[in-house]
C-alpha cells in the first residue's frame, strides 16, 4: 500500500447520514465531470436516487476518505457478486474517486486497503474493477496494489469489459 502523505480518515458510508449522502453524491458528480468519468456529470435522476439505490442493496458498500478538517476527498463504491468458478463471493469496485488535488497522496491506496479487508471479512475470493485503457495513471496505481488484467489462458487473451445500455 502507498503511505499516506497527509492524515486521512476512511469510514464506511452510512447512506442514512445526510453528510455522508451529500459527500457521496458530490464526489460521484466530480468523477462524472472528469474526462475519465465521461465528462458529462450525473443526471438529476442519478443525483437524487443513487444513495437510496445503494442503500437498498445489501450487497453494496461504500467508503469515504476525509481530511483532518472533515473535507471529503475520496470515495469507493463496491458491489458484492459471486464467482461461480470459486463458489465464493467477489467484490467489484465500481467507482474509485479521488479529487484531483488529492491524487498521488495515497488516498486511493488507503481506501482500497480498507476494501481488501472488507472483502476478506466477507469471504471474497477476489476483487474486480474496470479502468479505461487510456487511464495510465490509474493502471499504474492499481498494478502497484497487485491488480492485473483478467485472463484464464494467455493464448485466449485478456477479458474485455463490455456493456449494453437498456434504456
Amino acid at each position: 500500500m502507498t503511505a499516506l502523505n497527509h492524515p486521512i480518515r476512511i469510514c464506511g458510508v452510512d447512506y442514512a447520514d445526510p453528510l455522508h449522502a451529500h459527500a457521496l453524491v458530490s464526489l460521484l458528480e466530480a468523477y462524472a465531470q472528469d474526462p475519465m468519468g465521461g465528462g458529462k456529470g450525473l443526471s438529476d435522476y442519478a443525483k437524487t436516487h443513487v444513495v437510496e439505490g445503494l442503500a437498498s442493496r445489501p450487497q453494496a458498500f461504500s467508503l469515504l476518505a476525509f481530511t483532518q478538517d472533515g473535507t471529503p476527498v475520496g470515495l469507493v463504491n463496491c458491489i458484492e457478486g459471486f464467482s461461480t468458478f470459486a463458489a465464493k463471493p467477489l467484490v467489484n469496485i465500481h467507482d474509485v474517486i479521488v479529487l484531483p488535488d488529492w491524487r498521488g497522496h495515497g488516498v486511493a491506496g488507503a481506501m482500497l486497503g480498507a476494501v481488501v479487508q472488507i472483502a476478506r471479512d466477507r469471504g471474497a475470493c477476489k476483487l474486480t474493477l474496470e479502468v479505461l485503457s487510456g487511464n495510465q495513471k490509474a493502471l499504474r496505481a492499481y498494478a502497484k496494489l497487485g491488480f492485473d488484467a483478467y485472463q484464464l489462458d494467455p493464448e485466449a487473451g485478456t477479458a474485455q469489459f463490455l456493456q449494453l445500455w437498456l434504456d
